[in-house]
């Protein structure tokens, strides 16, 4: 039960049942001890008061009681309830008779009493009844000129006097606690709103925000200094929260591109080893073909039909032996013949190996870039396998024969650029043209294996490719390759190698 006050309580319940109630506790305990002894001085001074009027008169009382003028003693009582302090008043003789009286007339006076009263000769104050009735009664003894007591002088006030003052007190000192009660309460929560509840309110609110998903929503520290502390370790919360996320989502991106990337060199393994084998195998039957049939047109006696066939077979065959070269570029990595050599006689080299296939589609390849651009180091014949391949590709798109081979270097990169006027590459397939026998051209026309290999000739240089928009209207691409020192491939291929 405990427990469950605990968490249904407010902050301001809490507070006002933790720190005011102890504190008006504290003060109504003192206010009853201070009051307590506030009544009994007031009873004491209500007692004093009375002790005050007896001994005003005692003198003209015991004079008038020691010549018998009853008169007079009458008189000097009567002057008494004119001050309205006194209940009644009485007037005895040293034998305990009484000789005058007023106000409330005592029925059954105790004789023997007052007599012994007379006897002592000391003044004395005790609560008694009168007629049924609760008095607070004050005894002096009355003396002759001699000294000698002759009287006793009885003086009363009514206790309810008494109660009616002290309850009187004790409501007043009640109403004071309660209103004490209520001031208290309502400074200590308008404190608590002032100091606590406004900044408590901003910081809930800055966690509802933060829920509905705001992540970029921070805490204004601002107010008192626990407040500024607890929301600085809220903000870095939200901090770190943040930037594990983020972290997270890098390493999910670098796992995805590692499991790509590893899917495939699986896939351009498995392609390897099977485009190896395939060109072993085909190699021999292709070269005993091909020279039977040049055998054979040696022929003289041969009709012409059978020429024109044996002549498609050769064509075919050349065909085949092109494919065949084509998967053995695709398998041959990692040749380790490094050198130097300038970007312009890498790039003219690729030209003059196209030049008869552009002259043949009545096109010339342009060559476009600074010739004293410094050389790099690279496997020459991969690197112009690589640019031969993209230059056959744009004349095979050329439409009006405009190809193109450029190149410059920035910082620690050189860049080739292959660009031409056909159709383009579209951006939905543009990172597929890349893939091993994917192509677009029409059966017959391509074996789409000349990107894969400048790919994977990129790949070897620690390069990349990419493909854009081209300046003349069809595609260009892109060759990138680091300005590295032989060592430093080696020690790059090495370490791949390693982690792969």
């Amino acid at each position: 039960m405990k427990n469950l006050f605990r968490k249904t309580i407010s902050f301001r319940v809490a507070l006002l049942f933790y720190a005011v109630a102890p504190l008006v506790a504290a003060l109504g305990l003192s206010g009853y001890l201070a009051l307590h002894s506030f009544e009994n001085e007031v009873e004491k001074q209500m007692q004093k008061d009375l002790e005050l009027v007896a001994r005003a008169i005692q003198l003209p009382l015991s004079y008038a009681l020691e010549k018998g003028r009853t008169g007079s003693i009458m008189q000097s009582l009567e002057s008494v309830f004119a001050i309205d302090r006194v209940y009644s008043a009485y007037v005895y003789d040293k034998e305990g008779t009484e000789i005058a009286n007023l106000g409330l007339r005592d029925p059954e006076p105790e004789t023997k009493r007052l007599t012994k009263l007379v006897e002592d000769g000391e003044r004395r104050g005790e609560y008694g009844s009168i007629a049924g009735r609760e008095v607070y009664s004050y005894y002096v003894p009355l003396t002759d000129t001699a000294g000698q007591i002759n009287g006793l002088l009885h003086l009363t006030r009514r206790g309810k006097e008494f109660r009616d003052h002290l309850e009187s007190i004790r409501m007043r000192g009640a109403l004071g606690l309660l209103a004490l009660l209520l001031i208290l309460s309502g400074v200590v929560l308008y404190g608590h709103h002032r100091a606590l509840g406004i900044h408590l309110n901003r910081l809930a609110s800055s966690m509802s925000i933060v829920a509905r998903g705001e992540r970029d929503h921070r805490f204004t520290q601002q107010g008192p200094k626990e407040i500024v502390h607890l929301g600085a370790s809220f903000n870095n919360m939200l901090n770190s929260i943040q930037q594990a996320e983020q972290e997270l989502a890098e390493q999910r991106r670098t796992r995805d591109k590692l499991e790509k990337d590893l899917r495939q060199s699986e896939k351009l393994a498995a392609l390897g080893r099977l485009a190896a084998g395939t060109a072993h195998e085909l190699g021999a039957p292709l070269s005993v073909i091909n020279g039977k049939a040049q055998r054979a047109l040696r022929n003289p006696q041969i009709s012409e039909k059978s020429r024109q066939a044996l002549e498609d077979i050769r064509k075919e065959v050349t065909r085949m032996d092109y494919i065949n070269k084509q998967l053995l570029n695709f398998t041959r990595r990692r040749s380790g013949r490094y050198s130097t050599a300038a970007p312009s006689r890498l790039a003219a080299s690729a030209a003059a190996a196209v030049h008869e296939e552009a002259a043949a589609n009545h096109m010339s390849v342009e060559l476009t870039g600074p010739g004293d651009a410094p050389g790099i180091t690279v496997d020459p014949v991969r690197i112009e396998q690589a640019l031969i391949n993209l230059l056959k590709n744009a004349v095979q798109c050329s439409k009006n024969g405009k190809v193109q081979i450029s190149w410059r270097r920035e910082g620690k990169t050189v860049s080739f650029f292959v660009d031409d006027d056909g159709p383009g590459v579209p951006m939905d397939i543009r990172a597929k043209v890349f893939e091993p026998f994917y192509t677009t051209k029409q059966v017959g026309q391509g074996t789409g294996l000349g990107l894969a290999v400048a790919y994977a000739v990129a790949e070897e240089h620690n390069g990349s490719i990419a493909i854009s928009d081209s300046h003349l209207g069809g595609a260009c691409f892109r060759l990138d390759l680091p300005v590295n020192s032989e060592e430093e491939i080696k020690r790059v291929k090495n370490d791949k190698g390693r982690s792969g």
